[in-house]
């Protein structure tokens, strides 16, 4: 019995003393890391038009053509500020792949070559943070960095589907260089001004004249509802300094429960050289079943009313020679969609296994897509069908 007494006494003091002892602080995350991801795809068009093309695409423009669309690795020093001090960070991004032909800024490697794959520097900016008026501070970021504007973006982890829709392909930027301020009035409103140089230009300029960008976020109930509307305004017609291109956007994010959210997205845009308009919406509706399985529907409807946005590039160079401007010869096959009212419906499911190190994730995403002309003409299969039928799917891995 006084064994037992004794053995209880000691198991009582062992406690006690380790529970006086500090619980010892988890490992700060670093600030510097270095990341990337591959994608790659393939998207079937039963209709095998002869040009290769499905129009109306740029990451996905082949038709049945496996595509590596990028090799993409990352240097990051993300900004991590504390209550009222200064910090600082920088961004470089570098990609390989099919998806750099239509990203490329002028004068940064838009002339590398003719291949299908090919290099970009898709982000190169220093980041920098001012504990100023509010809590939240100012960010001002500086160099070349991706766009305010749209649902999708050019990183394909931050998109359910593996296309795109008609607004990220033509209705927005892909890429600025200039400076964008960050202001953060309060948890609930940001507010964004900058000054770039363009749509998609970087070291030349098409027209030697700045452009602004800027916007308004929210984010409300406790981020379960966001919002932001931006712009882009500026000369944007080679050699063109007087006439304005407008491209607005209006991004709409809900997650009304854990497992499901709605987006939408609605896009104006106008230029006054060509006195031509476009406008849509896109609607986007994601749940997610499980750790594994993810299932996503995105209906969209975009006109272009003046036959001047959607166009399918043959040749690898045609974004950028249409971009540059001036004496430049175009693939024949080169071809715009006409005064087209355009809706599509895709239908996806994500699927996330587990991977083993050094992978950080494996995402393999197939769809299904149709895409019609809703006015009567015909853009579609080598300018001769109003519907397109595809069926896409691809492969992330990051690490």
């Amino acid at each position: 019995m006084k064994r037992i007494v004794q053995l209880f006494s000691a198991t009582i003091l062992v406690s006690i003393a380790s529970a006086s002892e500090p619980t010892p602080s988890p490992t700060p995350e670093p600030r510097f890391k270095i990341s990337g991801w591959i994608d790659t795809g393939i998207t079937f068009n039963p209709d095998s038009p002869q040009s290769n093309q499905n129009f109306g695409r740029l990451f996905d423009d082949r038709a049945n053509e496996p595509l590596l669309n990028q090799i993409v690795i990352n240097f990051e020093r993300a900004l991590v500020p504390q209550p009222g001090q200064f910090d600082w960070g920088f961004k470089l991004q570098f990609m390989y792949g099919s998806d750099a032909r239509f990203i490329h800024s002028l004068g940064l490697f838009d002339r590398t070559a003719h291949e299908i794959l090919q290099p970009d520097l898709v982000e190169a900016y220093l980041n920098l943070h001012f504990p100023v008026m509010t809590d939240g501070g100012l960010d001002l970021k500086l160099g070349k960095f991706v766009t305010l504007e749209g649902a999708e973006t050019i990183d394909p982890r931050a998109n359910f589907f593996y296309s795109h829709t008609y607004i990220f392909n033509f209705g927005i930027p892909f890429n600025h260089t200039g400076a964008l301020a960050t202001f953060h009035a309060s948890k609930l409103l940001d507010l964004y001004a900058g000054i770039t140089r363009g749509v998609n230009v970087s070291v030349d300029d098409n027209n030697d004249s700045p452009a602004f960008l800027g916007g308004v976020g929210l984010n409300l109930l406790d981020g379960k509802l966001t919002a932001l509307v931006s712009t882009h305004i500026g000369p944007e017609t080679p050699g063109d300094n007087h006439h304005n291109r407008y491209l607005n956007d209006f991004t709409i994010t809900g997650k009304p429960t854990k497992n499901f959210t709605a987006i939408t997205d609605l896009n104006y845009i106008y230029d006054e050289a060509a006195d031509a308009t476009g406008f849509g919406i896109a609607q986007y509706l994601i749940y997610t079943i499980n750790d594994l399985f993810s299932v996503g529907v995105r209906g969209e409807i975009w006109r272009d009313a003046d036959a001047f946005y959607v166009t399918s590039f043959a040749d690898n160079d045609d974004a950028l020679d249409a971009l540059r401007g001036g004496s430049v010869t175009m693939d024949p096959r080169t071809v715009g969609g006409g005064k087209t009212t355009y809706g599509a419906v895709t239908l996806g499911l994500n699927i996330k296994p587990p991977v083993p190190k050094p992978a950080a994730s494996l995402v393999i995403r197939p769809e299904l897509r149709f895409d019609r002309a809703l006015n009567g003409t015909r853009p579609f299969n080598d300018s001769s069908d109003s519907n397109q039928f595809t069926a896409g799917i691809d492969v992330i891995i990051t690490f």
